[in-house]
C-alpha cells in the first residue's frame, strides 16, 4: 500500500515543451493587502494568491477590523480600507505559519492605543522578532512579551510615532519592510538606519514599489537607510503579477530535463527579485529568453557548476540545489546564512536530504556546496517547508523512485504545486 503522505513524483517520459502558468505572487499579494487595508478607500486586488500565507493575512486583517471580501475562483480580492483605524479595538489575532504576515502586521497593529495580541503556530514563535519589537519600543509602542522575550505571542499597543530608529540588516529584510509599510501614517515619516548588511534588498525595493502603486510615494531606499515621508495611501485596482519563486522550480525543471518552458506574466518590470533565478541558470548554460510579458528557459543538455552569491534572490537556493546536482562540476552558494531561521535551517535541511539520496553536499558557513551527482530513491523529508517539498520534488523528474514526505505543506504559497508539475506531462 502507498503512504498517504508520500507523494511520489513521476519521471518524465520526454522533456517539457511548455507554457506554465503561475499563482500570484505571495511577497506582492501581502504587501497589497495591507496597504489596501491601510488606505482611505476601497482596492480591488486581481491575480491574488490564494494559499495559507495569503490566508494568514486575511484573518490578521479581519482581526483587525478591515473588511476583506474574497472571491478564489476569479483569483480576486476586495479590501474596505480603515485607514489609521486598522487595530482601533482591543484583539488577538493568528499569524498562523507567516513570518511575513506577523512582521508586516506588527508595525501597524500599533497605530492606534488599542492592545492586539499577535500570535502564531509553534513554527511561527521560534523564529525570531526582537529587532523589529525593539524597533517599535524606540518609536513610542507598547510591547509586552507573552512568552519568551523578542519571539510571538506578544501584545503591542501604541500609537507608534515618527522619527529615526536603527535596526540590524543581516536577520530578515521582513523587519525593514514591516516598519516601511506603517510608515506613511506616522507623524513626521520615518527614517531606519541599516547597522548591518541588508539581506533581500530586492524584496525591501518591492515594497516601497508597492506602497507608492497605493498612493504612498516618495520612499527612498539603500543598502544602509530607507526614508519614508508622511503620507497616505488610497484605494486602487491592484494586479498582482505571478510569483517569481515559484515559477523558479519550472524553469529548473526546464534546464534539468532539456526541455522548454515558458511563464507568462513575468516582465522586465517584474517587481520580485526572484525573476533574478533565470540569470544564474543562463551562468550554468541554460538558454533564457525574456520577451515584454514572459520568461522562457530552455535547457541546452549541459549545465555547469558555479560559484554565486545567493543573499538577494535566497527563496530560489534549494531549487539551485535541485538544479546542481545536474551540473557537471560542484556549485557552491554563499551569502544565505540567514535562510537557517526560515521555516527550517534551510541549509542544514538541504545538505541532508541530498545525502540521503547519496548526493554529496556539504554546508558552509554562509550556503552549501553540492557536487553532481545521480541520485537514488528515497522519500525526502520536508520539515514542514513548502520550498524544501518544491524543490526537491524537481529530482524526481527524471530518477525514478524519488518520495516527497508531507507534500501539503505546499499549501503555504502553492497549493496545486503537484497538479501544475504533473501538467509538464
Amino acid at each position: 500500500m502507498t503512504d498517504p503522505a508520500v507523494r511520489l513524483v513521476e519521471p518524465l517520459a520526454a522533456a517539457p515543451d511548455a507554457e506554465v502558468t503561475i499563482p500570484g505572487s505571495k511577497s506582492v499579494t501581502n504587501r497589497a493587502l495591507l496597504c489596501a487595508a491601510l488606505a482611505d478607500g476601497t482596492s480591488t486586488l486581481a491575480g491574488a494568491l490564494f494559499a495559507d500565507d495569503t490566508a494568514a493575512m486575511v484573518g490578521v486583517l479581519r482581526g483587525l477590523g478591515v473588511e476583506v471580501r474574497t472571491d478564489e475562483a476569479a483569483a480576486r480580492m476586495v479590501v474596505a480600507g480603515a485607514g489609521r483605524g486598522v487595530g482601533a479595538e482591543p484583539a488577538t489575532v493568528d499569524a498562523r505559519k507567516s513570518g511575513a504576515t506577523s512582521r508586516f502586521v506588527l508595525p501597524a497593529a500599533a497605530l492606534t492605543a488599542a492592545p492586539v495580541v499577535v500570535d502564531g503556530a509553534a513554527q511561527l514563535r521560534a523564529r525570531p522578532f526582537g529587532p523589529l519589537l525593539d524597533a517599535m519600543v524606540e518609536l513610542g509602542a507598547a510591547v509586552r512579551p507573552l512568552a519568551a522575550p523578542g519571539y510571538l505571542p506578544v501584545e503591542v499597543a501604541g500609537p507608534i510615532r515618527g522619527g529615526e530608529v536603527t535596526i540590524p540588516g543581516h536577520l530578515s529584510s521582513q523587519f525593514l519592510s514591516g516598519l516601511m509599510l506603517a510608515a506613511p501614517l506616522l507623524p513626521g515619516g520615518l527614517r531606519v538606519r541599516v547597522s548591518t548588511p541588508l539581506v533581500s534588498v530586492p524584496y525591501v525595493r518591492m515594497t516601497a514599489r508597492v506602497m507608492a502603486a497605493f498612493g504612498a510615494t516618495g520612499a527612498d531606499v539603500t543598502e544602509s537607510c530607507v526614508v519614508v515621508p508622511a503620507g497616505s495611501y488610497r484605494g486602487v485596482a491592484y494586479r498582482v503579477e505571478p510569483d517569481a519563486s515559484a515559477a523558479s522550480y519550472f524553469f529548473a525543471a526546464a534546464a534539468i530535463t532539456g526541455g522548454r518552458i515558458t511563464v507568462p506574466g513575468l516582465g522586465p518590470d517584474a517587481l520580485q527579485g526572484d525573476v533574478a533565478f533565470v540569470d544564474v541558470l543562463a551562468k550554468m548554460g541554460a538558454a533564457v529568453e525574456r520577451g515584454r510579458d514572459a520568461i522562457t528557459v530552455r535547457g541546452t543538455g549541459t549545465l555547469h557548476g558555479i560559484d554565486v552569491d545567493m543573499a538577494d534572490i535566497s527563496d530560489t537556493a534549494q531549487t539551485l540545489a535541485a538544479v546542481a546536482v545536474h551540473a557537471d562540476s560542484p556549485t557552491r552558494v554563499r551569502g544565505i546564512g540567514f535562510i537557517r531561521r526560515k521555516e527550517t535551517d534551510r541549509i542544514g535541511a538541504v545538505v541532508t536530504e541530498l545525502r540521503r539520496a547519496g548526493i554529496d553536499a556539504t554546508e558552509d558557513e554562509d550556503g552549501f556546496t553540492i557536487h553532481p551527482g545521480t541520485p537514488r530513491p528515497t522519500t525526502f523529508a520536508t520539515y514542514d517547508d513548502h520550498r524544501m517539498a518544491m524543490s526537491l520534488a524537481l529530482l524526481g523528474l527524471g530518477t525514478p523512485g524519488i518520495g516527497i514526505a508531507d507534500p501539503g505543506c505546499v499549501a503555504k504559497t502553492f497549493p496545486t504545486y503537484f497538479e501544475v508539475l504533473d501538467s509538464l506531462r
